[in-house]
């Protein structure tokens, strides 16, 4: 396997035992390779400049700097590293401000090891996972109209990025949508991209929220 080919990962917890446990299981992978681990927010920010992963799992509540105030300070800072939010915690107070900060994911620490590796696969490539309870809990959020992704006129979008919304928020990948639209993954993604800007959002987990709350998620 190329150098190319391996995701880098930054293990992000207070607790030693945690951060052991998951480097063990990931370093069994040949494509993921464990580049660091930091036990609290304030390193995380200062090793993601020095090591550049490419992918963070971070945990939410530690000393003195939080999991949410480190995720927004990576993410403010140009950084293409992605983070996953890896976590105990299911509260909104969490939840909604993490994803709000820029974390690509959200799972809880109860996520299979198997789950884990795809999620990390995934957000590498761009896309998204989200903890069943946690999808259920936006989901609810949605229809009660308590929605994170900002307004923007559905006029602005063809046809075509319709379609690839819709994809989204039914789960699929970059992959599924280009075989049922007949369209490249490359495509799906330059679709994605253009998608985010014209809606004013920052990720894919907004913009599968936009779509159920906008109701995309069936063809007209």
């Amino acid at each position: 396997m190329e150098q190319n080919d391996i995701i880098k990962v930054l293990i992000v917890d207070d607790h030693k035992v945690v951060r052991q446990g998951l480097r063990t299981f990931l370093e069994l992978h040949e494509d993921i390779s464990v580049i660091g681990e930091a036990d609290d927010g304030m390193d995380a920010v200062e090793m993601v400049t020095q090591l550049h992963p490419d992918v963070v799992l971070m945990d939410l509540v530690m000393p003195r700097m939080d999991g949410i105030t480190a995720t927004q300070k990576i993410h403010a800072s140009g950084s293409a590293t992605k983070i996953i939010a890896l976590t105990s915690f299911s509260e909104d107070d969490k939840v909604f401000p993490a994803i709000q900060a820029g974390a690509s994911s959200y799972l809880l620490k109860d996520v299979s090891p198997d789950d884990l590796v795809d999620a990390i696969r995934a957000v590498h490539h761009g896309e998204a996972r989200l903890h069943p309870d946690i999808t259920r809990k936006l989901m609810e959020q949605v229809y009660q109209g308590k929605s994170i992704p900002q307004e923007a006129p559905l006029e602005e979008l063809t046809s075509r990025e319709l379609e690839v919304i819709r994809g989204v928020a039914m789960g699929r990948t970059n992959r599924e949508i280009a075989q049922e639209l007949f369209i490249s993954e490359k495509t799906v993604k330059t679709h994605i991209s253009n998608i985010l800007g014209k809606l004013n959002l920052e990720h894919r987990t907004q913009l599968a929220i936009y779509a159920i709350k906008n109701n995309l998620t069936e063809a007209e």
